[in-house]
């Protein structure tokens, strides 16, 4: 029989979609599965926070830079980011999966395995999903999570005379993309500092950690000023550019950033140019931090308290322009576009 096949032969044909759903509930907890759709249960005073983010074979992964175990991590990851950028705690997602017939089994389910492993960190299970025949291989992921409505974060509420925080470094993701895709290069780095890199790209942690910390400072705060309507922000996964402009827009105001003030990669220094180096942590898009904007005293304490990495990289200004302002006067401002980052269908 086609199913005795070794696991590694096995393809997706050989068993098909009940054989398939078979194999993948073991990553489901079996009290959630099994009926039309999953019920979750949230606390009371809370709202409810839904995002979906797809990802396809060839345009957001591929087996020259990503393992099925990266691919399925990076997946899981890129959701819980998108709810940690809400200000929200995760309950659980559901997995849409488009497969060609000739994939193997061993594939999808070291893709499962992957999502798996991002998920346990934040005890998130897999509550449901479904299986399509597709002559792609595409992932669409729809996570929960919920929040107090009064500490929502949103992109539209930054004000004129805010700080911008990043939660982390950038760029680093796309250092270690490059070293997957140019293995020649870098040969000044160590064998540790390469595969810090490619770690950051194959496996980024989503911010959830922050969330408390935030929470904790507003309440601490509010009892000055009312800091729940004031907080914005969005996380970095399409580059810190694109977040900092989408927030300015949503927001209707502008933005100076201080280029020396963004944290990059230590090796970047002994690697790449500045001006490349700068590129990398503005366009690269895929570091999955926070970028928030709140008043200056609330920043400060969150930088303080979330440590190395976090900083304060510039201002929210009245206007629309957003600009990178360099200490040094002998180089002249410079203007943010969303153009220069990854767009779809450009």
């Amino acid at each position: 029989m086609m199913s005795n096949l070794p696991a590694e032969h096995l393809r997706v044909r050989d068993i098909g979609e009940q054989g398939l759903l078979e194999r993948l509930q073991h990553f489901c907890p079996s009290e959630v599965i099994g009926d039309d759709a999953a019920v979750l249960v949230t606390k009371s005073e809370q709202s409810l926070v839904v995002t979906t983010d797809m990802l396809v074979d060839g345009v957001h992964f591929s087996d020259v830079t990503t393992s099925p175990e990266d691919a399925g991590w990076r997946a899981a990851a890129a959701n819980l980011s998108d709810l940690a950028a809400m200000g929200a705690f995760p309950l659980g997602i559901t997995v849409g999966l488009g497969l060609p017939g000739d994939v193997t089994v061993q594939w999808v389910e070291r893709l499962y395995q992957g999502m798996t492993e991002c998920l346990q960190k934040y005890n998130v299970p897999i509550v449901g999903g479904d299986i399509v025949r597709s002559p792609i291989t595409t992932l669409a992921i729809t996570a929960f999570g919920q929040v107090n409505p009064n500490f929502i974060i949103r992109r539209a509420t930054a004000q004129v005379g805010d700080a911008i925080v990043v939660t982390g470094i950038h760029g680093a993701s796309r250092g270690g993309l490059e070293l997957l895709l140019q293995p020649e290069i870098g040969q000044n780095l160590t064998t540790a500092e390469k595969t810090a890199l490619i770690t950051a790209h194959q496996r980024p942690n989503p911010r959830l950690d922050v969330i408390p910390i935030l929470w904790e400072i507003v309440e601490s705060q509010s009892k000055i000023q009312n800091l729940k309507s004031k907080i914005a922000g969005m996380d970095s996964s399409d580059g810190l550019a694109d977040a900092v402009l989408q927030i300015c827009c949503a927001s209707k105001v502008g933005a100076i950033l201080e280029p020396s003030k963004i944290p990059l990669p230590s090796v970047f220094h002994q690697w790449l140019t500045p001006e490349r180096s700068l590129h990398y942590a503005l366009y690269g898009g895929e570091d999955f931090e926070l970028v928030l904007c709140l008043p200056p005293e609330a920043a400060l304490i969150l930088v303080q308290k979330l440590g190395t990495g976090a900083a304060i990289i510039g201002t929210i200004i009245s206007g629309s322009a957003v600009i990178l302002h360099h200490k040094n006067e002998e180089i002249p401002d410079q203007g943010l576009s969303l153009s220069q980052g990854f767009q779809h269908f450009t």
